[in-house]
């Protein structure tokens, strides 16, 4: 996305990376002013709600200018860079070549045309966008629009009799019962925040504590456990967004949204750690990434064939029950920006080689940060290892659209009967959650009877797949 602002000046906007996400922070700059670009060159790497994603420049030229610095976010249609595109003779040099402090970005030229919006998926398009506001003063004379009197803080947006507040910060408030044109926005031009939603909800503090702790024994504060404090201080705050953000969103969502039900199995899977072995040092899969989590993933979807019933979606606005002919199997990879779901696209298709070249590179990506938006797309079930972590089980919650989570505990000696006798075999813990509008307590239960069968007996892959 660019547009011209002289003959010789090109200015990039943030563009809609992610399929109507709104705003990316911009993690990286590979260029400075004064820096020659060409056309495809990578300038800088930007963090959306769902991964990191690297933007090219579609033209050639030299930077001017940098309009905001690492760190920042930025609304999608802001102007990111200024580039020289007549070659940068003596224009470039003259032209500041600092970037700005993240507490002064640049504003966005108010007489910039109006083109195509942003769109968060589930929301549409908004005449009440605070970025665009400000634009429909251009049909009023200008000296009444300098001495118009500031609006209320709670006057509602004109065109649409709402007040104004982003996409994510309307659904928080839906969430929480919380009317939006109650509230005194603390956000600039009039827009309602996070914060101003979660202090309509917050609880009064009472003074009944007050007095307690005037009243309280002097020996009380002896008592208390000396609070830890960590380069001299006591609390760190972390701003929540990128990834990170957009999964408590999504957690939030799915958790007060499908009904959860959660099942649980403890199965002896010595049989399949034996077979892991032997899969190792099978020619045909040399190179591949052979591990439990690849039987694990095999029988859940030799599971689902049996079971289709469980492939399916809610649609909420139609009312509708959507069944899913294919598994896009997700894999929860936990990650330095946080946790994130890819799926292997058509699973249910792909043999045991395909399924583990496809899980070696579904990792591969993950470590690196490099998981693209469409790779974490229209997911039809997924799996959580939380065995890796020494933890036994779990009760997971559904990512959001898909009908059930199979939790994976950890793989453990344990005393167990085995023909007759109490031998040391290998367990684990198997913990199925279900959306029970989608999935009633029989076919979730067979679906996990089912896995745990086959890792019993991992013959059965032969047999029933």
């Amino acid at each position: 996305m660019t547009t011209m602002t002289d003959a010789a000046l090109a200015e990039f906007k943030m563009p809609d990376v992610g399929e109507g996400l709104t705003e990316a922070e911009i993690l990286k700059w590979y260029v400075q002013p004064g820096d020659a670009v060409t056309d495809g060159q990578v300038v800088c790497e930007v963090e959306t709600a769902k991964a990191a994603v690297e933007l090219p420049i579609p033209f050639n030229g030299v930077v001017r200018e940098l309009r905001f610095p690492e760190g920042t976010t930025v609304d999608v249609g802001q102007v990111i860079i200024a580039v020289d595109v007549a070659g940068g003779s003596g224009s470039a040099a003259a032209a500041p070549v600092s970037v700005p402090e993240p507490t002064a970005p640049e504003p966005e030229p108010e007489a910039e045309p109006k083109g195509r919006q942003p769109v968060l998926v589930g929301y549409g398009v908004s005449e009440a966008s605070t970025k665009r506001r400000p634009r429909k003063s251009d049909v009023v004379a200008a000296p009444a629009a300098v001495t118009a009197p500031a609006p209320e803080p709670q006057a509602p947006a004109k065109g649409n009799g709402r007040p104004l507040a982003k996409p994510p910060v309307r659904k928080l408030a839906k969430d929480l019962g919380v009317d939006l044109a109650s509230l005194t926005p603390s956000g600039p031009d009039g827009v309602i925040t996070r914060e101003d939603v979660h202090a309509a909800v917050a609880p009064a503090p009472e003074p009944v504590a007050t007095q307690a702790q005037v009243l309280a024994p002097p020996q009380e504060p002896v008592v208390a456990a000396p609070a830890v404090v960590q380069d001299g201080v006591r609390e760190t705050r972390i701003p929540v967004k990128g990834v990170r953000k957009a999964t408590a969103a999504a957690m939030v969502g799915s958790a007060f949204t499908a009904p959860h039900v959660t099942e649980f199995v403890t199965v002896d899977v010595t049989r399949t750690m034996k077979l892991v072995e032997e899969l190792k040092a099978d020619k045909e899969m040399q190179g591949l990434r052979v591990n439990p989590l690849l039987l694990i993933a095999k029988a859940l979807l030799v599971a689902i064939k049996r079971n289709p019933e469980i492939s399916a979606s809610w649609d909420e606005a139609a009312q509708e029950i959507v069944r899913k002919h294919y598994v896009n199997l997700g894999i929860a990879a936990a990650t330095p920006r946080g946790l994130i779901v890819p799926n292997i696209k058509d699973a249910h298709a792909k043999t045991l080689p395909e399924l583990a070249t496809a899980l070696g590179e579904l990792v591969s990506t993950a470590r690196e940060g490099k998981t693209s938006p469409g790779a974490m797309q229209g997911g039809t079930v997924t799996i959580t290892n939380v065995g890796v972590f020494g933890v036994d089980t779990g009760t997971p919650i559904l990512n959001p659209g898909e009908p059930a989570i199979l939790a994976v505990g950890a793989i453990k000696l344990q005393p167990w009967v085995h023909k007759g006798k109490v031998k040391p075999r290998q367990v684990t813990t198997l913990a199925l959650s279900f959306d029970h509008r989608l999935v009633d307590g029989e076919l979730g239960s067979k679906v996990l009877a089912d896995v745990a069968a086959i890792l019993e007996q991992p013959k059965r892959l032969i047999t029933w797949a």
